[in-house]
């Protein structure tokens, strides 16, 4: 004999007195709207629904049709991911487009890993976690090539604007560095092409220009950072001393992360000769690169060449001096046949040349902790001692002692000069950073189809 037919139970818009309404993912069941249950179909009669409440809400039991009402507009009305979606404007979806681009800027990416990446990424999550289609959404936010590119460069000028218009009345410092990437124009605030030479007085009219096309004033520079070539800082043609013919006041300072520059350009006689030594071995093995990394296979080296020396790159030396002492041996084995008197030279001057590495090696150590963010180089105020209400303020932080409305009126001379220290940077790591960046992406991202 057939088994009958089980019946199906429909909702009644009756059933709302008992605080029930048809559950949103299935019609024929029933959802308590004080506790959001889905009862089975089973449970679809007045009996079983009025019961629900009297066993599991007691305190609503007694409630009237009107404030179920109310339960049900509420929550009708509140918002789903779906209407969320639905209901972003085109003025959200732009704010979404500009804030993945600056991530993707800040991130030093290809723009395109926008719609190969984050735009996938987007719509994985989607389909994965909350269920939803997702081609509709995705559509809505672009984030092709071209379009991030735009966006970043729209941001860019943006940025410019407001911040010449800022420097106009302000005084600021400035980091300034050159570089031999031709490609690089505009990912740093201030970006120039040297078209005849890089002589400190072609790049002083770079800066020069561009301050009168914006227009800022000169005299509103306070201190200037940047490295120790003789372009920058040259007795009479660097760039520094072009700006103090325009700006006599201003603080110029030696970039930090290059400092080791001054102390290896003097270097007492004997270690100068060790340094020495370790050149002309290095210059000698590199004529001959491909016998010594024969060589440096055969004794199981860790390496198998040497590292050039150069005085353009201020890790050069500690890296140098670190690898010609790892392989010695290897060296002096080398050179045995090649250079038999520089050979004994190199042992003659062994303790110094280990010398000399261990200090390069520390001089790398700092130059590098030097470059990390968090890092802030402070200078120690001192000489505030007849004024006792100030020395209780300065207890506080001396930025925010300096930085009081009433020091620059009261004591405008010596704010002048505590200024330059407050405001100056110590080093050139955020130009440096710019172009560390922007290289990356030139040498290891330009076979990219697309690639800007």
């Amino acid at each position: 004999m057939a088994k009958s037919k089980k019946e199906c139970r429909q909702y009644s818009v009756d059933y709302l007195k008992f605080g029930f309404i048809p559950s949103s993912s299935d019609k024929r069941l029933p959802m308590c709207l004080l506790c959001n249950k889905v009862l089975s179909n089973d449970a679809m009669k007045p009996s079983k629904l009025e019961d629900h409440p009297r066993r599991c809400h007691p305190v609503k039991t007694g409630k009237d049709l009107k404030y179920f009402q109310t339960l049900k507009d509420k929550l009708q009305k509140r918002p789903t991911v779906d209407r969320m979606f639905a209901s972003t404007s085109q003025k959200n979806d732009d704010g979404l487009q500009y804030n993945i681009s600056l991530r993707i800027a800040k991130s030093g990416k290809p723009h395109n890993i926008g719609e190969k990446l984050i735009l996938p990424a987007v719509e994985e999550v989607l389909k994965t976690v909350l269920h939803k289609p997702a081609s509709d959404i995705i559509k809505r936010i672009p984030l092709s090539n071209n379009t991030v590119q735009r966006g970043i460069d729209e941001m860019g000028y943006d940025i410019e604007s407001f911040l010449c218009n800022y420097l106009q009345t302000t005084p600021f410092s400035i980091q300034l560095d050159e570089s031999t990437l031709p490609e690089i124009h505009e990912e740093l605030l201030f970006a120039k092409t040297l078209t005849t030479d890089t002589k400190g007085k072609s790049i002083f009219y770079v800066l020069k220009d561009y301050f009168m096309e914006k227009p800022i004033l000169l005299s509103n520079i306070i201190s200037v950072a940047t490295n120790g070539t003789p372009a920058m800082f040259g007795r009479y043609g660097g760039f520094i001393s072009y700006v103090k013919q325009n700006v006599p006041g201003v603080l110029a300072i030696h970039c930090v992360i290059h400092q080791q520059h001054l102390v290896a350009k003097n270097l007492n006689g004997r270690l100068h000769e060790s340094l020495r030594l370790v050149i002309n071995a290095v210059n000698q093995i590199q004529s001959n690169a491909l016998n010594f990394a024969q060589l440096c296979k055969e004794n199981d080296e860790n390496f198998h060449r040497l590292l050039l020396y150069t005085e353009v790159r201020w890790l050069s030396k500690g890296l140098c001096l670190t690898r010609f002492f790892a392989l010695f041996k290897t060296v002096l084995e080398f050179l045995d046949a090649k250079d038999p008197i520089l050979k004994e030279n190199l042992i003659k001057w062994k303790p110094d040349i280990a010398y000399l590495t261990d200090l390069f090696t520390k001089f790398n150590e700092v130059n590098l902790q030097l470059q990390e963010t968090d890092v802030i180089l402070q200078e120690e105020l001192i000489g505030i001692s007849t004024n006792e209400e100030l020395k209780v303020q300065f207890r506080n932080g001396y930025q925010q002692f300096w930085l009081q409305k009433d020091i620059p009126v009261t004591y405008p001379v010596l704010w002048n000069t505590a200024r330059k220290f407050l405001i100056a940077f110590p080093s050139l790591y955020l130009v440096e950073r710019g172009f560390s960046a922007v290289a990356n992406l030139l040498t290891k991202k330009k076979k990219q189809t697309g690639y800007h």
